[in-house]
């Protein structure tokens, strides 16, 4: 695993671009990864392209995506959702299996806290996660999210699970 200089070196947030459409559309074709992030299995590409089309050019306050670029290759994708009162829902999907457990997400995560703090006035970071998705759990806990609740089940990876909300409240830049 690489260092977290190296790393520091080779993640970062951009914004998404029609370009980024190859690699989501292969994401697409990875089952474990669809069902890991709620995609559907099985999505015709122009109906994926007509979504990724929407994610790209379609502009919101309360909402933004961007990408995750790892040794300038598109690599995954983090959004802030129900951007108000200087709080947000926090999510990031890294959409290359063989790069999960690497550390990329984390630092993913933490750069697109710092543009979230930095462009939006963003102090309040909420998430939610399945609790067997462990991965996610840890890189949550290593960015200083703590759990708030346990609320609701949904299948997850064909395991019904509690729900775990976390918050990670910062004093800002």
């Amino acid at each position: 695993m690489k260092g977290q200089s190296e790393l520091e070196e080779t993640v970062k947030i951009r914004s998404i671009t029609m370009n980024d459409y190859k690699y989501v559309l292969n994401w697409s074709t990875d089952e474990v990864f669809c069902h890991a992030n709620g995609w559907q299995i099985d999505r015709k590409p122009e109906e994926l392209y007509d979504w990724w089309l929407n994610q790209v050019y379609t502009f919101s306050i309360e909402f933004v995506r961007l990408g995750v670029e790892h040794e300038g290759r598109f690599i995954g994708y983090g959004d802030l959702a129900d951007i108000k009162n200087h709080t947000a829902e926090f999510g990031i999907a890294i959409g290359d299996r063989t790069l999960w457990g690497q550390g990329l997400g984390t630092k993913a995560a933490a750069e697109l806290m710092e543009y979230g703090t930095k462009n939006f006035g963003i102090t309040t970071y909420n998430a939610e996660t399945h609790e067997n998705n462990l991965r996610s759990r840890k890189m949550l806990e290593r960015l200083g999210f703590q759990e708030i609740n346990r609320n609701g089940k949904e299948e997850y990876l064909g395991e019904y699970v509690e729900l775990i909300q976390y918050r990670l409240r910062s004093n800002g830049l």
